[in-house]
């Protein structure tokens, strides 16, 4: 979308390209005492103390560094990364723990270092240029700024030194500091053309008298794409390397939703289900730890890179959920809770909030010097035969536990990884689990009965979970970011619903608990975008905390309005209504329409975007369509239903011409057209009449209903907001169920299955 204007751009002095395709993959363990420490040692980002120690003289993004650049007439040297990304470690390994790089780097230039999780708007300003210019992106990203933070050229990971394909960092470093010593005019006049031309390209807003785009069209045409690059065989819709993307997955149920009588909503489930079927036979799937790893890198779900995500885990945990409800099959079921499991155990704060990563890379043993990606992970298999010896009653003579588990899971004597997906051959001689056989076929193999396969299974990944518990873990990321922790309170939430686990409904509560407490300022009614596990497990906030971006109201506002439906507090549903004002004043764009990504009044960053794509995270104008939708049917305030049609509108031509970039927000036209419904229930909340009429709400996939419970405390926020709520009455003493649309209501019921009916219409 930006490359065409800006390739012209190329004629100006300094242009690079990075790649993420070339390094060497070891990661030391360092030796004795740091002899060097910077300032980041004083910051929390797990990401910034990693790089606390090295020679390189790294400035958080602040004003202390920007003024020491305008006073020496310096360049800026801009790393921006995360701290389970595997290329930002070989960077640093490389370069920044290089003494004569560091030397140069200090020498020429205010070398900056920012976390992306904690300042995505920094992320999102100097990503777009990299992109624009270079054609891709990616971290580390690595960018040249002039003293006025406008950037000219820049990439992704640099190797140290040159080779023969390509340029290495300390010679772009010596390159770019010579251009500034020499042609310092042309570099500023370039940075800003450069500028100018983002800022044209960048600007998303209605034109003229736009209005919402057409449902149907937006719908069918973001349908017909995802089935074009829909991988018949393995699920998925690329072919390597795959991401989980539960934002395709999502619009398909929707679609299949107002689509159930024909042949492509038929379809449009089953691309869905067996992509989830997929991802949990594969090894994108962590079978003995739980949880699921950020994408694979072949077409067969197989070797994953595999650093964890909590936004992954929170989406997954949903997308399941919705799988179990719609399919009522309980292997859906079962690998939401195998996600719920590892987050509640390894990504969970004592205090009740939820840590952002665990590293794809770890010492393979207590006395390795080198980290190894997947090292935590992957098996070989004589380890495997070691822990699984025992023989197996009823299979043939010589049977072993270990030969059972090795053939369910793929298992082979020299590893199962190709060298194709293994260019550093970290992973050769190992094995990642994946599953190759159906529980029948294997139980038919060695002549058992599903249900012992089934205990024979459990018991082995047990042992192996025993024994992978002695291995050094991964570096954990335990920063907690607000807007994450919505995606996995969403997640706990719906699930808890949609599976009626009450401890999934519990564990959400205290998560949001928790961010009423920590990243919450309740004096100005703002959310705080991150907060740190310190010393004593104590939760820490930075010296000057970082305050909440759209992403972090928009996922926060979705949980609460998650977390009412599952836990009936109406308490989240006042909240959610107060943060959706205080995102309106701080992000709303009155002129061009849509929600900015920042809030205005920072003179650092040099443009306020909008993103305009789902990605890993779904766009946050995306899911505040359905927010707003959903606050207006709690709160009777109806010019958020305008709102949500002025942000459609705004992205009008990019949902008509290519709505596959935004799944999320395709999916929202067609509840903004379909008009939310209104399923009240009146009753008892102790009730068990008023249970049996929510467990049927709860059961039923309806993705454009919202639910509430009239329980006649009139004095509550719902009668309070709605005056309608007043005049709807229990039928016969019982609980009693109203179906309402625009605040007009259809004849009540009070049998579940009558309920179940009008839902399903």
């Amino acid at each position: 979308m930006f490359a065409a204007p800006l390739r012209r751009a190329r004629r100006y002095p300094v242009f690079l390209t990075g790649s993420i395709a070339m390094a060497t993959a070891g990661r030391a363990r360092p030796p004795g005492p740091p002899r060097y420490t910077n300032r980041l040692i004083n910051e929390k980002s797990p990401y910034l103390l990693q790089h606390a120690h090295n020679p390189v003289d790294w400035y958080p993004w602040g004003q202390e560094a920007f003024d020491k650049a305008k006073k020496e007439n310096k360049l800026i040297f801009l790393s921006v990364g995360y701290s389970t990304c595997h290329w930002c470690h070989v960077m640093e390994e490389e370069s920044f723990q290089n003494k004569e790089i560091g030397a140069i780097m200090n020498e020429n230039f205010v070398c900056i270092k920012v976390d992306r999780e904690e300042r995505p708007d920094v992320d999102k300003v100097y990503m777009t240029f990299v992109q624009a210019t270079s054609g891709g992106g990616g971290w580390p990203m690595s960018v040249w700024l002039t003293p006025d933070l406008k950037p000219f050229a820049g990439g992704t990971y640099f190797p140290p030194e040159d080779s023969a394909r390509r340029v290495g960092f300390r010679t772009l470093l010596l390159r770019v500091a010579e251009q500034w010593r020499q042609n310092k005019d042309t570099l500023l006049e370039s940075s800003q053309k450069i500028l100018e031309a983002l800022l044209a390209m960048s600007q998303i807003r209605v034109q003229g008298q736009q209005s919402p785009p057409p449902s149907e069209k937006v719908m069918a045409t973001c349908f017909q794409q995802l089935s074009n690059s829909y991988d018949e065989d393995y699920g998925g819709f690329s072919e390597s390397p795959k991401f989980p993307t539960p934002v395709n997955l999502n619009f398909l149920f929707t679609y299949w939703a107002l689509h159930r009588a024909t042949p492509e909503g038929a379809r449009a489930l089953q691309m869905a289900l067996h992509t989830l079927k997929m991802m949990a036979h594969g090894g994108i799937h962590d079978h003995i730890g739980q949880g699921f790893h950020r994408y694979s890198t072949d077409q067969h779900w197989h070797v994953p890179h595999f650093e964890k995500m909590l936004y992954d885990q929170g989406q997954l945990a949903a997308a399941y959920s919705r799988a179990f409800q719609i399919s009522g099959d309980e292997f859906f079921a079962d690998v939401a809770g195998d996600i719920l499991l590892y987050v509640s155990r390894d990504l969970g704060d004592q205090a009740g909030g939820f840590y952002s990563a665990e590293d794809a890379d770890s010492y393979p043993t207590t006395t390795s010097s080198e980290k190894r990606e997947g090292a935590f992970c992957v098996w070989a298999a004589d380890e495997i035969r070691a822990l699984l010896p025992d023989p197996v009653e009823g299979a043939a003579e010589g049977t072993t536990l270990g030969d059972v588990f090795m053939h369910h899971y793929g298992v082979k004597e020299d590893g199962n990884v190709s060298p194709m997906q293994d260019p550093h051959q970290e992973l050769k001689g190992k094995n990642v689990l994946i599953v190759r056989s159906s529980p029948e076929l294997t139980a038919a193999r060695f002549g058992l009965e599903q249900g012992r396969l089934s205990t024979l299974l459990q018991e082995s990944q047990r042992r192996l979970q025993a024994a992978r518990a002695q291995r050094p873990r991964p570096h954990l990321d335990t920063k907690m970011l607000a807007s994450w922790n919505g995606l996995m309170i969403s997640g706990f939430a719906q699930a808890g619903a949609a599976l009626a686990r009450q401890e999934y409904v519990s564990r959400a509560v205290q998560a949001a608990g928790f961010l009423r407490r920590h990243l919450f300022d309740p004096a100005s009614g703002r959310l705080l975008r991150s907060c740190y596990r310190g010393e004593d497990n104590a939760v820490e906030q930075s010296a000057v905390p970082i305050q909440g971006f759209l992403e972090d109201y928009v996922f926060v506002i979705q949980a609460l309005f998650d977390l009412y439906e599952a836990s009936l507090d109406q308490s989240w549903l006042e909240w959610a209504v107060q943060l959706q004002h205080t995102q309106d004043k701080l992000f709303w764009d009155p002129k061009g329409f849509a929600y900015f990504s920042s809030e205005a009044g920072d003179s650092s960053l040099l443009l306020r975007l909008k993103d305009d794509q789902d990605g890993a995270e779904p766009n946050a104008n995306s899911v505040t369509v359905t927010n707003l939708l959903r606050a207006a049917c709690y709160s009777g305030h109806t010019e958020w239903v305008e709102k949500a049609g002025q942000i459609l509108a705004a992205f009008s031509e990019r949902l008509q011409k290519i709505p596959l970039a935004l799944p999320e927000m395709a999916r929202a036209t067609a509840v903004f057209h379909h008009t939310l419904k209104q399923v009240v229930i009146c009753g008892d909340p102790h009730g068990e009449d008023t249970k049996e009429m929510l467990r049927c709400v709860h059961s039923v996939f309806s993705p454009n209903k919202v639910l509430m419970l009239a329980d006649g405390d009139s004095a509550g926020f719902l009668y309070r907001q709605l005056p309608f709520l007043s005049s709807l009455e229990r039928k016969d003493g019982k609980a009693t169920a109203y179906l309402c649309s625009n605040f007009a209501c259809s004849l009540p019921v009070t049998s579940p299955q009558e309920l179940r009916g009008l839902l399903c219409q």
